[in-house]
């Protein structure tokens, strides 16, 4: 009978069991794995048994190069990994790592990324120089492009995403990436740039006004400046309007969330506990 019971007992518990999916992390620019630590281990202490990778692709100084070259690598590192777990996994890119990490599962047509939190990343692009003055001590944004909108500068990840409201001629003809992976230039991979995004149970975007770095930081939530410097909220900007990569439509089917969080620092999203239990933790279910 004691047997029975146990037997009864233990089928209970594994019901009530929550068993969550494995989860892939990737780091910002000019940092590591180690920048993701605090991040994996608040993951890992209140989900119990959550399987964390954390990526170490492209670490320090190879976090500026190419960032279709990122992108094809760190495409083969998250396939092995969903390979193995065909219940399907979740990913989540900090800063720049957020938009490599988009780039990875628009190219990746047949993924099984369940839910994508993009962390403080510059969707929209990035009009700003906060984070640049490490490599590029005497870069201005206003003459930024005179770099970045060259052959040499599209050799850089930057460069491949800076987004200048006032050069948008020259950010058509030379940018190699952003322009791309919002389908603001069509080419014949934008039909599954779209399909590939919709697939996503939930797509999480994460940013703040007290950021500091990304800039504008709606830019984390697919806002951008126009012309004139005012910022353009998502919702009245062709790339969801015209819907060109599916945010309307997650939006409709209630699969897009956006979370705005004052009193954060750029630096504070992946290592501030309190933070990290809001704002990450509640869609890694």
């Amino acid at each position: 009978m004691r047997i029975l019971w146990t037997i009864i007992i233990s089928i209970c518990c594994a019901e009530f069991t929550i068993s969550y999916k494995p989860v892939v992390l990737l780091h910002g620019i000019l940092s590591g794995s180690d920048s993701m630590s605090i991040l994996k281990y608040e993951i890992e202490k209140n989900h119990p048994g959550t399987k964390v990778y954390n990526c170490d692709e492209f670490g320090g100084w190879f976090s500026l190069e190419n960032a279709w070259k990122q992108v094809v690598q760190i495409k083969e590192y998250v396939q092995n990994i969903s390979s193995n777990h065909p219940e399907g996994i979740h990913l989540i890119g900090y800063s720049q790592g957020g938009l490599l990490a988009r780039a990875v599962i628009q190219s990746t047509p047949d993924h099984n990324i369940k839910k994508f939190i993009s962390l403080s990343s510059p969707q929209a692009g990035q009009y700003g120089t906060s984070f640049l003055h490490l490599i590029f001590p005497d870069l201005a944004a206003k003459t930024a492009f005179e770099l970045f909108y060259s052959k040499v500068g599209q050799h850089t990840s930057v460069g491949n995403y800076w987004n200048d409201p006032k050069k948008q001629e020259l950010y058509y003809k030379y940018s190699v990436f952003l322009p791309y992976i919002n389908n603001e230039i069509e080419s014949s991979n934008s039909t599954f740039f779209k399909e590939a995004l919709t697939k996503l149970e939930k797509l999480v975007l994460v940013g703040g006004p007290d950021d500091g770095v990304i800039t504008p930081w709606e830019s984390s939530h697919f806002g951008y400046f126009n012309e004139s410097l005012e910022v353009v909220p998502v919702m009245k900007r062709d790339i969801y309007i015209e819907d060109k990569i599916g945010l309307k439509e997650l939006n409709e089917q209630k699969k897009l969330i956006r979370i705005t969080r004052d009193k954060v620092t750029h630096l504070m999203w992946h290592v501030v506990p309190s933070v990290i239990k809001e704002v990450i933790l509640p869609y890694l279910d």
